[in-house]
């Protein structure tokens, strides 16, 4: 039990008994208690001003902050930012105009603030369980959630009406996802990997199996995962060694053992799509020979209903750091039947689908543990009395003290740059599928493809980083577990390594991206950044200021640029990855000052007067304290190799 004991001035005396034995906060077992008031750890005992022996006893729940859905935001990011305009005016998406999904939003907050965010920490205490017969058990309270989460039907907004979704853009899909995952990322992570696997077959899928299981799993009543991991096969996915058999009828026999799958096993759906990566006999070596497979847990009888079991068992659940709710399964495949999707050797094209859509989502996990840390913080620093502040506000707490304020407002200016860039990257994404002109289409998918990476890498980083300072916003108390801080630090780890490490990103981004059209991608994008920098400079003042430090971020952008691209087409590919995270960090800021300056300048004109305050205020902060990290960055990602080489692994 958590027991905060505040000491009232008198008692402060070095001389006194009381102050000798003051203590600020201790972590006591008191049997005398109700078991409700020790399980949920949670008292401040106030001592009397008159009598130091007499004290009052507040119960209170540190680790349930509710959830404030930031719906307000997201809309205006959406109506002034990021341009959903142009897909609200396609044909398709004439149902999909911005009051009505303003409207919809507004609905979904209040749902999974009320029936998911509570199940957050229950998740991390209890966890998901593998029993001795091998079944796994959820959370009770994510059962009940997710049956009404299936019910309230927002997990299929975004997918095909033909398929029982909502046809509406992923873009608002992804909206919706950030309000799951910020009320509950670990409950979170078996929709987002059902919806890659529901990607990937609208994308590979036959006709029949499409009509098989795509309404199931878009209505949530089937769950879906993601099968690419081996012990001996991680980033290098063409070192699996699955097999696949083919049985004569047209279904394949799956043998191999999968780690580390999210939602591998549960008892939340009465059935479990597996989506397979193994290997076919004769198959090329690498990745060229690998084919992907539908492995239901059940295989579907001749009505489409789960029937007989498929030979495929949970060998054991992760000890994870944290997602503790989310179970996270050793699979073993034991020659149980699969159904190959598409062609044999297209595993890697049908997996780039699932992992593209993931990655944008991952990095929207990112801002999710973000948000939820910064209301965290927010709350506790509005209460938490310590000290004599020193600064403007005048503030009695210690959101008053200077340095916790600038960790208030880096947290603050960092979800609003992420969220902007995430909403774009999401726009750009649907644009390049349902934009009616061709050139429009593939510029757009260019746009994505650059942005994609920066929104997973740059995006969990900055969860990290945002769940730390939430941590040290609560002092010693963020480190005390049940206060619930470092929750949202253990859940947020995992996010820069899983669906391909933040390494990866970089090396993808310089790799892969950069070449494009030999650079003019990129190159043709910084150059879209300076169409805002007049109007910020006509503004003048407080405006010209934050457009003059984006302005040279994005000068120093184009010039790193041009470094990776001579140093690459130079033949020194080591120099180019040695300075590809540093370049993509270096991406994200830029981006999320010019996209912070763009919100500023929206809101001016808007009528507004407190909220285009409060978007000025937060761009000139990214301006002045944030941006300039560029400079570092660009100078670290122009570093070269040498001295990342310079010491023989032995003496390391």
């Amino acid at each position: 039990m958590l027991i905060v004991v505040r000491m009232p001035p008198r008692y402060r005396d070095p001389a006194s008994r009381a102050s000798r034995s003051r203590i600020t906060c201790i972590t006591l077992r008191l049997a005398a208690l109700g078991q409700s008031e020790r399980d949920h750890a949670a008292c401040v005992l106030s001592l009397s001003y008159n009598d130091p022996c007499r004290a009052t006893w507040r119960s209170y729940d540190p680790c349930v902050t509710e959830y404030r859905p930031p719906i307000q935001d997201i809309v205006f990011a959406l109506q002034h930012v990021v341009g959903y305009d142009r897909l609200a005016a396609l044909p398709q998406f004439e149902h999909a105009d911005l009051e009505t999904v303003a409207g919809m939003l507004e609905e979904c907050g209040e749902f999974m603030a009320k029936v998911v965010a509570p199940i957050n920490r229950d998740g991390d205490l209890v966890g998901s369980v593998r029993n001795p017969d091998g079944t796994v058990t959820t959370p009770e309270s994510y059962r009940a959630a997710y049956a009404k989460l299936v019910e309230s039907g927002w997990g299929s907004v975004q997918f095909p009406e033909e398929f029982d979704g909502g046809g509406f853009p992923w873009t608002i899909g992804l909206a919706i996802h950030e309000l799951l995952q910020t009320a509950s990322l670990a409950f979170a992570l078996g929709p987002l990997l059902t919806h890659g696997a529901i990607d990937a077959l609208l994308h590979y899928g036959s006709d029949e199996q499409k009509a098989l299981y795509l309404p199931r799993m878009v209505s949530g009543q089937w769950t879906g995962t993601m099968n690419l991991t081996e012990p001996q096969a991680g980033t290098d996915v063409g070192a699996l060694t699955t097999r696949a058999v083919p049985n004569g009828d047209g279904s394949y026999a799956i043998t191999g053992q999968k780690i580390f799958i999210t939602y591998g096993d549960h008892d939340l759906t009465e059935n479990i799509v597996h989506l397979v990566l193994a290997r076919t006999p004769g198959a090329p070596e690498g990745t060229r020979g690998i084919s992907c497979f539908i492995v239901p847990k059940f295989v579907p009888d001749a009505d489409g209903e789960p029937g007989e079991r498929n030979a495929v068992s949970c060998l054991a659940l992760e000890h994870k750091l944290g997602i503790h709710g989310s179970p996270t399964a050793v699979l073993s495949y034991e020659g149980a039947t699969g159904y190959l999707i598409g062609e044999e050797n297209l595993g890697m094209r049908i997996m780039f689908v699932m992992m593209n859509s993931a990655r944008v989502s991952v990095g929207m996990q990112g801002l999710a543990v973000g948000t939820r840390a910064y209301q965290q913080a927010l709350e506790y620093a509005g209460q938490r009395v310590q000290g004599e502040p020193i600064g403007p506000s005048g503030d009695a707490t210690i959101s008053g003290h200077p340095d916790v304020r600038r960790m208030l407002m880096t947290q603050r200016a960092y979800t609003l740059a992420l969220r902007r860039l995430l909403l774009l990257n999401a726009v750009h994404i649907d644009l390049a599928q349902h934009a009616e002109d061709d050139a429009e289409r593939e510029r757009s998918a260019e746009i994505a493809a650059l942005l994609t990476p920066i929104s997973k890498s740059w995006g969990t980083d900055l969860g990290v980083e945002l769940a730390s300072l939430g941590i040290q916003i609560h002092g010693g108390m963020g480190y005390i577990e049940e206060t619930g801080a470092a929750q949202h630090w253990r859940d947020s780890r995992i996010t820069p390594i899983y669906e391909g490490t933040n390494g990866v990103q970089a090396a993808d981004l310089v790799g892969r991206k950069l070449p494009v059209r030999d650079g003019a991608s990129f190159l043709e994008f910084i150059a879209s950044m300076r169409e805002d920098l007049p109007a910020l400079q006509a503004a003048g003042g407080e405006f010209a200021a934050v457009g003059a430090s984006v302005g040279a971020s994005i000068d120093l952008l184009e010039r790193t640029t041009g470094w990776m691209l001579r140093t690459g087409g130079g033949g020194d590919a080591a120099s180019v990855l040695a300075g590809s995270s540093a370049y993509l960090e270096l991406w994200g800021h830029v981006l999320g000052g010019w996209l912070l300056a763009r919100s500023a300048l929206a809101a001016s004109g808007l009528g507004d007067a407190a909220e285009a305050a409060d978007q000025l205020a937060t761009a000139r902060f990214f301006a002045s304290h944030l941006l300039p990290k560029s400079a570092a960055l660009a100078a670290q990602a122009t570093g070269g190799a040498a001295d990342v080489f310079g010491i023989p692994l032995a003496r390391l």
